[in-house]
């Protein structure tokens, strides 16, 4: 067990608080699409695509060939975390073209509380007494989404975004299951298997791979700011906890929901009183949270 120095502990915290901005303005990228629901095996397939591409590239670029390597070493905590963040990719993509973007985005709140499960239960990782009460807050605020939903009729739209939250939660326990693996192969695999079952997917549907112009450059975008973000926050997984991963990435949530509402941005999605509510909640536990950020507890450091 090696200690953690409060200088490396916050840089990890302001990587994974960099990543959950980046991946904010996704919301607002799905709704420029043009027929959203029309299109939303052959946008995942662009995304993955991109996403793939990019971490190979980033690889190439800090490994060489040694990426060869890296990737022989993969074994089964990898595979799964790659098909969490495929259930993650879907999950999201289906669920924001069904529903509001603040119903999905306040769902994906209850990822918290599956990491920290899963970190207790598989990592045996403590969790800091004010990520638990950030964590209560914010379920709390997921609580006030799941009412909202039913009352509105997205419930299906909400229990799928329910998924896509246990797929991120799968996923950020994996960054930390098997410490001797290079955690992007994980990222790289997940863009592949998001390439190839949507690919199936399509290809027995009859359907096709061509959409939009529009949507194959904002799926394209898209698939570089969700890698983007997934190559900071595995940074950031080698020193937080799995639960405080999740917790800190929900600024994507209120981010989401603020940059589809402003009209600026030409959307100007409204969302109801109840998700408003649920969302400051959300907001404050992680506020909450990032004031314990300066005295961390000392934790496995991952090398």
């Amino acid at each position: 067990m090696q200690g953690t120095s409060k200088l490396d502990y916050l840089k990890a915290f302001c990587l994974v608080l960099a990543a959950g901005t980046l991946w904010s303005f996704g919301a607002l990228l799905v709704r420029y699409m043009v027929a959203a629901q029309n299109y939303q095996w052959q946008y995942l397939f662009y995304r993955g695509t991109t996403v793939a591409i990019l971490l190979l590239i980033y690889l190439l670029a800090k490994e060489g060939l040694a990426v060869i390597a890296s990737f022989k070493r993969t074994g089964l905590s990898e595979i799964i975390g790659a098909c969490g963040l495929l259930a993650a990719f879907s999950g999201f993509i289906i669920s924001i073209t069904v529903t509001t973007a603040a119903n999905t985005l306040f769902m994906l709140a209850a990822a918290p509380f599956i990491a920290a499960f899963l970190g207790i239960l598989l990592l045996q990782e403590k969790v800091r007494l004010i990520t638990w009460v950030a964590m209560i807050i914010a379920m709390i605020g997921v609580l006030i989404m799941v009412v909202e939903g039913m009352e509105a009729g997205n419930l299906i739209g909400n229990l799928i975004a329910l998924v896509s939250a246990l797929g991120f939660a799968i996923f950020s326990v994996s960054l930390r299951f098997r410490r001797d693996t290079p955690k992007f192969t994980t990222i790289a695999l997940a863009g592949m298997l998001c390439a190839l079952v949507t690919l199936l997917v399509i290809f027995f549907d009859n359907g096709t791979l061509a959409m939009p112009l529009r949507n194959v450059c904002l799926s394209v975008l898209h698939g570089f700011v969700v890698g983007s973000g997934l190559i900071l926050y595995s940074q950031g997984s080698k020193i937080l906890p799995a639960a405080q991963l999740t917790l800190l990435a929900m600024v994507e949530v209120v981010g989401g929901v603020l940059w589809v509402y402003l009209p600026i941005f030409g959307i100007h999605e409204v969302p109801s009183a109840l998700t408003v509510i649920g969302g400051f909640i959300v907001l404050s536990a992680i506020v909450i949270d990032s004031v314990g950020a300066a005295q961390p507890q000392p934790i496995a450091k991952i090398p």
